[in-house]
């Protein structure tokens, strides 16, 4: 017992380190998720044909955007190395706004180009024209939220969190006033329907955006406009990243065009349940983003010891977490769904998935915090590798088998996904075992 007392109190420091660093990462993390849970809700109160056109339209602009986030990311990892090995990082701000703006120009111009082929997949008839007109307005809000993203991972690198993330409870609250005000019409203002939803998206992005540069402005030197070797960092770090959730999200995404094929209300509960999932998982991100911080910040003053504490400190607390949230999950899952709609129809599929989706919380919790620690230490294409491996060879391939050929529908998909990220984060486990060893003999 005593030597229980003795373990916890020496990671006291680091357990309350994450926790202050993490806190206002979780609350943005939230706000993102809640955002997006607006419109889900927003859209399933309007009718089943709106939710189902923005589950798709989603499934393919996210696809797409979701490969820039992932550029951005190497922000904050190759900052938070520099300020570990005590280099100069302020310099680097106007490098970072311009990188952003330059992969929203890229994606946004890729996801118009997507717009003739929706004709050509197979969606039903009656959800197409919605879909196109959703893809064609948001893809202007990569302009805002990239801006917003890069600016948040440059100030994340120095531990600068708390205003971006308040950012992001503000947007909620806007998010949640439009949306019904254009979807449903209010005062002057016509209904719109899908089309309200993305006009509303544009708006609060773009202020999201816009509101975070002028905070910076007051507080940060600008300086070269493109710094050549700074850029080559970020590509070579971020490229991995971007790779690995782009895999990520296209098979959740996969699944949703699959399913949506086949009947609407099947991409409709997909939409629901991962929804339900992410609004949990953005806790556990934040924790392993705020890992990847510490890590990087210790990486580059060589310092093993405390990357191993971090380590376990941040992967203990996320997977515990997730673990209470799945118990949660299964003994009330009639709550959870009701949130969004009392469909019974839409109810009786989702159910039954419901206990894969509490196993998948747990395994996902774990393994997003071991890739936190792999980000940490620069080891992204490591992270890239166990993606493509865990989800393309294993979770696809199993989830479609059970899908069609057993007849387990959606069903099916979601107990491949479980399985591949339960192998994801066991490779990735052995893997920073291994490491571990080597930085022990190299650092100490």
């Amino acid at each position: 017992m005593a030597n229980i007392l003795e373990n916890l109190k020496k990671y006291k420091q680091h357990f309350t380190d994450l926790f202050i660093l993490s806190v206002p990462l979780i609350v943005g993390n939230l706000g993102q998720i809640l955002i997006g849970a607006t419109d889900v809700f927003v859209a399933a109160k309007h009718n089943i044909s709106t939710l189902a056109a923005i589950s798709i339209a989603n499934s393919v602009i996210f696809t797409i955007f979701i490969i820039g986030i992932g550029l951005m990311a190497s922000i904050s990892i190759v900052l938070s190395n520099y300020r570990g090995s005590r280099k100069p990082t302020k310099r680097y701000f106007q490098s970072s706004v311009n990188y952003s703006l330059i992969l929203a120009s890229v994606f946004c111009i890729v996801t118009l180009g997507t717009i003739p082929l929706i004709d050509k997949i197979g969606f039903e008839h009656n959800l197409v024209p919605m879909i196109k007109e959703y893809i064609k307005i948001s893809a202007f809000s990569f302009f805002g939220i990239y801006l917003y993203n890069g600016i948040k991972e440059f100030l994340q690198a120095h531990e600068i969190v708390t205003f971006p993330n308040l950012i992001l409870v503000v947007a909620v609250f806007l998010n949640l006033v439009l949306d019904f005000a254009l979807v449903f019409g209010f005062g002057f203002i016509p209904a719109l329907g899908v089309k309200g939803l993305a006009i509303a998206t544009l708006t609060v992005r773009t202020f999201m955006g816009i509101t975070l540069l002028l905070y910076c402005y007051r507080l940060i030197r600008f300086e070269k406009t493109l710094n050549q070797d700074y850029i080559k960092q970020l590509l070579k770090i971020g490229y991995p990243i971007g790779f690995a959730l782009l895999l990520e999200f296209l098979a959740f995404n996969i699944i949703t065009i699959l399913v949506g094929k086949t009947e609407g209300i099947l991409a409709a509960t997909h939409n629901i349940i991962t929804t339900i999932t992410s609004a949990t998982f953005m806790i556990p991100l934040a924790i392993s983003n705020a890992i990847a911080i510490k890590v990087g910040y210790y990486n580059g003053a060589r310092n093993y010891k405390e990357i191993r504490q971090y380590s376990l400190v941040g992967t203990s607390i996320s997977t515990i977490f997730m673990a209470v949230c799945a118990v949660l999950l299964i003994v009330f899952p009639t709550f959870f769904i009701n949130i969004f709609t009392t469909s019974p129809k839409i109810m009786s599929i989702a159910i039954p998935i419901i206990f894969v989706a509490g196993i998948f919380q747990i395994v996902d919790g774990f393994q997003v915090s071991v890739s936190g620690i792999l980000k940490g230490l620069k080891m992204t294409k490591t992270v890239s590798a166990c993606i493509l491996s865990g989800y393309w060879l294993l979770g696809l391939p199993l989830g479609f088998i059970l899908a069609y050929k057993f007849n387990y529908s959606l069903k099916g998909f979601w107990i491949g996904l479980a399985v591949s990220l339960f192998v994801i984060g066991i490779i990735q486990a052995f893997i920073i075992v291994k490491k571990f060893k080597q930085l022990k003999s190299e650092y100490n």
